[in-house]
């Protein structure tokens, strides 16, 4: 088999819902992000793993992707947009029975013309300035859109991975600002915000990157594998060459594996001489350039041939990763290719 194996425990996924969940109240109910076509691993057996668990509040990122999920779960969940009511999203919002978390006035004007009594949240800006409406904008349409019971005010916190950062207190007091007294469920924190406190959990958290075993998430269950099969192993001379452009050089005799995989399945060519695979528990630096398919690797120290390399693996999280390539587990995640033997697994 030329291409790489890439393992998905999905029992991991719910044990990390799971322990996300138990962070907050009883009163607090956990969704789950699965945007991204589950950020990359497939939605569908994922939340399948997660409704089990016992989400019954998804986000995506846009209409589209609400399909898979709704085919998975049927009408048992709620499936809320944060991309809102965008032009076209109409039939739809209204076949699927999606919530749009609405970001302006156009698109809460779209919302009530066309439909009228349909479910809708309202996104707000409380300073990361991407999406939501604006305090001034939000306080000229509030009496008009609270007495239509929005299912939910959301906002979303632009460095809650740093909890130290002032940005946290001070979107949270200008959240409480927008929406105290209003008698509506309200949600402020994804991942990181969950593990800011309570104080930032109101009525519905939004877990992501933590449930796929991301930072900010220390105690995660590792939940992928990639095992990458090697194609060939040849042993150079000191001074001898690996890849193009001759970024690596043998300072030693050597000997390099060629394995499957490359920046076309989602291996950045940021990780070029920087990441490393495993065999086992023996680390294996990347020798030379990351091209399409192919990545050459460093196997000197070995005692034997191995069939494959790991590049994820308990040894090596995505944010390892992401460290060596100098970007976040997010990026790693969510770019694995679709070329890889993809197996789903509950252990």
């Amino acid at each position: 088999m030329s291409t790489g194996n890439l393992t998905i425990n999905l029992k991991g996924i719910a044990a990390n819902w799971a322990a996300l969940n138990a962070l907050s109240a009883d009163t607090v109910q956990t969704g789950a992000v699965v945007k991204a076509d589950g950020y990359g691993l497939d939605s569908g057996p994922i939340v399948r793993a997660l409704y089990h668990a016992g989400a019954r509040q998804f986000f995506v990122a846009a209409a589209e992707e609400a399909s898979a999920i709704r085919r998975e779960l049927g009408d048992s969940v709620s499936i809320n947009i944060f991309s809102g009511h965008m032009r076209g999203d109409t039939e739809m919002i209204h076949d699927l029975h999606l919530t749009p978390m609405l970001n302006s006035f156009n698109q809460l004007t779209r919302h009530l013309e066309a439909l009228p009594g349909h479910s809708f949240g309202i996104q707000l800006d409380t300073g990361m300035n991407r999406l939501g409406m604006e305090p001034s904008e939000w306080e000229a349409v509030r009496d008009t859109v609270v007495p239509l019971k929005p299912n939910l005010l959301m906002s979303h916190l632009a460095c809650a991975d740093d909890p130290a950062h002032p940005m946290n207190r001070q979107q949270l007091d200008l959240f409480k600002t927008m929406t105290d007294g209003l008698g509506l469920k309200r949600s402020l924190s994804a991942t990181g915000g969950v593990f800011l406190g309570p104080d930032y959990h109101f009525d519905i958290t939004r877990p992501g990157i933590g449930l796929y075993g991301g930072a900010p998430f220390s105690e995660a269950n590792h939940v992928v594998h990639l095992s990458l099969p090697v194609i060939q192993i040849r042993d150079l001379t000191a001074g001898e060459t690996v890849g193009y452009g001759n970024s690596w050089t043998a300072k030693v005799p050597s000997r390099i594996a060629t394995v499957a995989s490359g920046y076309a399945d989602g291996l950045i060519r940021a990780m070029s001489n920087q990441g490393n695979l495993w065999a086992d528990k023996t680390s294996c630096p990347i020798a030379g350039r990351v091209s399409m398919d192919m990545i050459g690797v460093d196997i000197t120290l070995l005692d034997h041939d191995p069939e494959s390399l790991d590049i994820l693996s308990p040894y090596q999280t995505i944010d390892d990763l992401a460290d060596m390539a100098g970007t976040i587990g997010y990026e790693i995640l969510t770019s694995l290719g679709m070329r890889y033997a993809r197996r789903y697994v509950s252990q």
